[in-house]
């Protein structure tokens, strides 16, 4: 049994673990070319051929803020759709969900002074929470946000309780993602 995260962009961050957490392959994947089509039919013909039957899969949900919303809505939908079609289920993990299970806000500082992360900042933060949280090391961001992902993965499928109140809260969302969204119409 494998534990896959796979987290799109014009780099994909892919990485596949046992059962025991030992990272069986962890690579970046860009697809061929920089013109599309074919880049994003390469980059998911890419991403498809490393995921075996069985595997348990989390992928990083929709991003909200992209430069380039046409590539990342075709990407997202046309992983989904391959997986669909080979009848692979699979999690979708909000962004915001990944940089929460390591603890990480996006914002640094005391009330009253806080600082937004951006950009490369951010991705920095998350890098060393992981390394932090769990060992894992990588020089692209994109590998540790699917590492990340191979980890909730992992726990989505022993349903064993996370240790850390914000990890236990990122596992809640992605089993019951309509509960969040109820709560707040009550409100």
């Amino acid at each position: 049994m494998r534990f896959v995260g796979i987290d799109p962009s014009s780099k994909t961050g892919f990485v596949a673990m046992d059962d025991n957490g030992i990272v069986l392959k962890q690579k970046e994947l860009t697809g061929i070319g920089s013109k599309d089509p074919k880049r994003m039919t390469t980059l998911i013909d890419e991403i498809i051929a490393h995921v075996r039957p069985g595997d348990i899969i989390c992928i990083e949900g929709f991003p909200f803020d992209t430069q380039k919303a046409m590539f990342a809505g075709g990407l997202h939908h046309g992983i989904r759709n391959e997986l669909y079609k080979r009848k692979v289920p699979y999690y979708e993990v909000a962004p915001n969900s990944v940089k929460k299970y390591v603890n990480v806000t996006g914002w640094v500082g005391e009330p009253g002074s806080k600082k937004r992360l951006k950009g490369p900042e951010k991705k920095k933060v998350v890098m060393k929470a992981v390394e932090e949280h769990f060992g894992f090391a990588h020089e692209s961001d994109n590998v540790v946000d699917a590492y990340i992902l191979a980890e909730i993965a992992k726990v989505l499928f022993s349903r064993k309780r996370p240790w850390l109140p914000y990890q236990h809260e990122v596992i809640e969302t992605v089993l019951n993602p309509n509960s969040k969204a109820k709560a707040k119409k009550k409100a």
